[in-house]
């Protein structure tokens, strides 16, 4: 009884152990997969500490435009009798007091009353820059989207692949071990049976290979969606379906003006940068600032103040500025100069890819009918050539270089399909327009 007692436990552990290393089998739809490459990317997470680096510098800014107060005290002790010569009228200049200890202290407010517009371009600048991270990080949404889609799509097309070939594969070794009895009965010489295991033996190969790939996208799948790289993601096939008519280029280059976040992000760049000038001009203006005060002192046994309270206007120039060159606004020129090039450069960019990317769509759906009626053309040439061999009008060689061309020609549709369904996807990318929700 206890023989069966441990049998069972160790049995019961096998199993546990086994089903905690399988495989972890999870169906996504694309839609979903985006979800979860956004959710999880590392890049995003880079992006929300810059807007958190560029919030904290309108803080910054913001900070300037309220009240400076400071508050400092002291306490001195003196170890000898300090020299003490007073000079008022009336009032004995030598020997004077004992004095060993001093203590005092002060505060002083200052109120920015004008600036020269320094104060305010550079809230309004770092407004602008922290608009400009949020679209930034837009724009990397978008890229994570197509990003996703491509690594889903070849995902599919490698399972595709295994599909077809498993079917081709289970038809093959039928057929072998037909011929293998024809070969027994000396219907057919054992050279056209061993030209079937080698087309097999392809067949196999094939197989092998589309695993392999299968693999290592599925695992490129995982990493990309930030789930454990154990789990098997099974696709929704229903995404090559999706699309729509192609419009005009027109249509899709005026979409990306509208539309392409780096392109607003380099708009909000530029409109900071000619804040930024206006405030490099404004260092050669001076500043103006309410100011107050109030200081005490206490010296034991010669002096005690108290209630000293002052207040005023204080004014405050640079008179260096009148002879070295604002290098701060040579710098903020500069800048405006290098994003207008970029602007221009970045305009251009996006007529040639959505042009591009145009191109490519219409390429890929015109490749479907093209691959659909190579499909159709190739299954029937295998059944002329199978129905010739079968009644000996037709080689061996005839009969699998048919088989072969069947299988490619099959492959090649979904294959197609699928191209067609990610160009699509990169057309909207470029207009910035693909869904990341």
């Amino acid at each position: 009884m206890k023989k069966i007692n441990n049998s069972v436990i160790a049995l019961a552990l096998f199993i546990g152990f086994a089903n905690a290393n399988a495989q972890e089998k999870r169906t996504l739809t694309l839609d979903e997969a985006v979800q979860l490459g956004i959710q999880n990317s590392k890049n995003l997470k880079i992006d929300a500490a810059k807007i958190e680096e560029a919030t904290a510098d309108l803080l910054e800014a913001k900070n300037r435009q309220l009240p400076e107060l400071k508050v400092s005290g002291s306490y001195m002790y003196l170890p000898l009798k300090p020299n003490i010569n007073i000079k008022l009228p009336g009032v004995s200049g030598d020997g004077g007091p004992e004095v060993h200890q001093v203590a005092y202290g002060s505060a002083n407010l200052s109120v920015p009353i004008y600036s020269g517009g320094r104060i305010k371009y550079g809230i309004e600048s770092a407004k602008y820059l922290v608009e400009a991270s949020k679209l930034n990080t837009e724009n990397d949404k978008v890229a994570i989207a197509y990003n996703v889609a491509q690594a889903y799509n070849n995902l599919f097309k490698a399972n595709q692949s295994i599909k077809v070939l498993e079917e081709n594969l289970t038809a093959s070794q039928k057929r072998d071990e037909t011929f293998l009895k024809m070969e027994n009965n000396g219907i057919i010489a054992r050279n056209d049976r061993l030209k079937a295991n080698l087309q097999t033996s392809n067949i196999e190969l094939q197989l092998l290979e589309a695993k392999n790939n299968y693999n290592i996208a599925n695992i490129n799948m995982d990493l990309l969606l930030g789930i454990p790289e154990t789990t098997e993601i099974e696709v929704d096939e229903n995404y090559i379906e999706e699309g729509e008519d192609i419009k005009t280029v027109d249509y899709y280059i005026n979409t990306a003006r509208e539309n392409r976040k780096d392109l607003q992000s380099l708009d909000k760049q530029r409109q900071a940068a000619a804040l930024g000038t206006k405030a490099a001009k404004a260092e050669n203006l001076p500043s103006i600032a309410f100011t107050g005060g109030y200081v005490a002192a206490d010296i034991p046994k010669f002096l005690t103040i108290y209630n000293a309270v002052n207040v005023g206007v204080g004014i405050s120039y640079n008179l260096s500025n009148l002879w070295k060159e604002n290098s701060s606004l040579k710098q903020s020129r500069a800048r405006e100069m290098q994003l207008s090039a970029t602007n221009e450069l970045l305009n251009d960019n996006i007529k040639l890819d959505v042009n591009r990317e145009y191109q490519n769509t219409d390429y890929s759906k015109k490749r479907i009918a093209v691959f659909e009626k190579s499909a159709e053309q190739a299954n029937e040439n295998y059944r002329i050539t199978k129905n010739k061999y079968d009644n000996g009008l037709a080689t061996m060689t005839e009969l699998l270089d048919a088989d072969a061309a069947q299988i490619a020609a099959n492959v090649g549709v979904i294959n197609a399909k699928a191209d067609a369904a990610l160009a699509f996807r990169k057309l909207l990318q470029t207009t910035g327009t693909l869904t990341t929700k």
